[in-house]
Order: structure tokens, then C-alpha cells, then sequence
């Protein structure tokens, strides 16, 4: 008898805040792209999307109306999906503008940031800063959006730049409003974050509490050597345009539902196989939609 394969979770992450056209034509910004882009990735192998919705010209936006028109475009052409939000929204915006919206369209899951830090593009091969821009997350913030998110059984998605992440999370969790599993994501190659290293990343699964689920994403170069190793350590794994515009090899992805065609054979690789949505919400403990 051939053992039970393991189930590995996939998520796309659609669009971010920087990514634009002009970079890879293929990056949604109305509702209605952001839809038919999620229903090309679930078909790939994806159980999960996450976004961070756009006005008509691809700006990154917190108007509560725009979020849920590209909330609810996902959900109607494909009900099955687990649709993550976003709670950074986009540079600048306050901390009550990135909660109000969770609040408002309350989604399954949503992302939860750990710590305040540097979050820049730095062209990488000579050095130059396009954008120098910190990034807010304090103690406060930490706590207020996850007392926030559980409340209404939304399933925080705690983000962890670096190691520091983890411990922030930890030491706020001692509160008790975090109920299990926590699901934590590996985040790396970020400009003010940390590159991915195969020795960091096992030094963060070790950090995690018990019974934690991971996954783990990464920004251009980082992103497929980062999502093996999640893989490859039970964890699970992110693709999408918002973290790289490219497939391996070098040429533009015809989308985010490409990458996620090469996640699924690089789980198959490892003798795993991607999970339903259902089965997604299981491995995470989220409500069912």
C-alpha cells in the first residue's frame, strides 16, 4: 500500500501594492481581472488567494467599497476559494484605514504584521533606492488588529520578515486572544527584511509554537527556492505576481495561475499534492465559508 500523500496549501498573492502593468501586463487592478485571475489559479492547484485590491488606474487602495466589489467578484465567480486580505492595504495608509476594511468585508483569513521596519525597492544589482518607505507595525497595532481579527473569527495570517516577527507574536499571544492553529508566513527578500537563507528558515520553523502552521513566500529570486524549502519541511507555499513577476527561468509568467502550475510540480516533487479549499480550511482552522 503507497502512503497517505501529504497535503501541501497554495496560495496566490494576486497583485500587492507595487506590483504595475508596465512591469507585467498580466497584474490585475479592476475587479473583475482580479476574478478571473483567481479562477485561473484555483484551477492550477491554488486554495487560496490573497489580495490587495486597486483602483482602475492600479493604485493600491483602501476605499472600503473597492475592497469588497474585488472581494466579492472572487467569491462569486469562484465560492469555493479562501480569499486573504491584506490589512497593510498600501504605503501610507493609517492603521484605522488598513483595519476598517477587514472589519467591513470580513474575510476568512487576513494578514497580520509583526513588526515596524524598513520597506524599500532597492535595485539589487547596483544598489540604487526607488522607494524608501517604513512600514508601520507596532506592539499596539499587533494586538489591536488580532484581538480585532479573532473577534470575528477572522483568521490572522501572521507575517514574520525576520525572527523578530515570531518573537513579537509570541510575546503578545501570552494575552490568550490567538486561538490555535496559529498560521504563521515566511516572508523573504524584501528590501529592510532578510534574503532567504536555508539555515534562517529552519531557525524559524524551530521558533514556531507548537501545533503552529507555516508557509512562506519570497520577493523575485527568493520566491521558488523559498517555497521548496517550506515545502520540502512540511510547510506549505505562496506564489503570485505581488512577490515575482517571473517563472523559472527568466520569462515574464503568463500569471499568477502559471507560478502556481510550477508549485504544484515542485510539490509533486515531494510527494505532496495540494490541498482543497475545504481541506485548506481544515489544515488552518479557519470557518468554513
Amino acid at each position: 500500500m503507497s502512503k497517505k500523500t501529504e497535503k501541501v496549501i497554495i496560495c496566490a498573492a494576486l497583485a500587492g501594492a507595487a506590483t504595475m502593468k508596465n512591469q507585467n501586463p498580466a497584474v490585475p487592478y479592476t475587479p473583475e481581472e482580479f476574478a478571473e485571475e483567481a479562477a485561473k489559479c484555483y484551477r492550477a492547484g491554488a486554495a487560496m488567494v490573497h489580495v490587495h485590491a486597486r483602483d482602475d488606474s492600479g493604485m493600491p487602495t483602501h476605499e472600503i467599497a473597492r475592497i469588497r466589489d474585488t472581494y466579492q467578484a472572487i467569491k462569486d465567480r469562484t465560492p469555493e476559494l479562501i480569499v486573504n486580505l491584506s490589512s497593510a492595504v498600501g504605503f501610507g495608509k493609517t492603521s484605522e484605514q488598513r483595519l476598517a476594511q477587514i472589519m467591513e468585508v470580513r474575510p476568512e483569513m487576513a494578514s497580520l504584521n509583526t513588526n515596524t521596519m524598513n520597506f524599500s525597492l532597492i535595485d539589487r544589482s547596483t544598489g540604487t533606492i526607488v522607494l524608501d518607505y517604513v512600514f508601520e507595525n507596532t506592539f499596539t497595532m499587533l494586538q489591536e488588529f488580532g484581538k480585532a481579527m479573532e473577534s470575528l473569527q477572522i483568521k490572522p495570517e501572521i507575517e514574520c520578515y525576520d525572527i523578530g516577527g515570531i518573537d513579537n507574536t509570541l510575546l503578545i499571544a501570552k494575552q490568550g486572544f490567538f486561538t490555535d492553529p496559529m498560521n504563521f508566513n515566511f516572508v523573504w527578500g524584501v528590501a529592510g527584511g532578510q534574503r532567504f537563507r536555508p539555515d534562517a528558515f529552519v531557525t524559524m520553523v524551530h521558533a514556531l509554537p507548537e501545533n503552529a502552521v507555516f508557509t512562506t513566500c519570497g520577493v523575485g529570486l527568493d520566491q521558488f527556492p523559498s517555497i521548496t524549502m517550506s515545502c520540502l519541511m512540511g510547510g506549505h507555499m505562496r506564489v503570485g505576481l505581488e512577490d515575482n513577476i517571473r517563472v523559472p527561468g527568466g520569462d515574464l509568467a503568463k500569471g499568477s495561475f502559471e507560478q502556481v502550475e510550477w508549485a504544484v510540480r515542485i510539490a509533486a516533487s515531494l510527494d505532496r499534492e495540494p490541498a482543497t479549499p475545504d481541506e485548506a480550511r481544515k489544515i488552518m482552522g479557519i470557518r468554513a465559508s
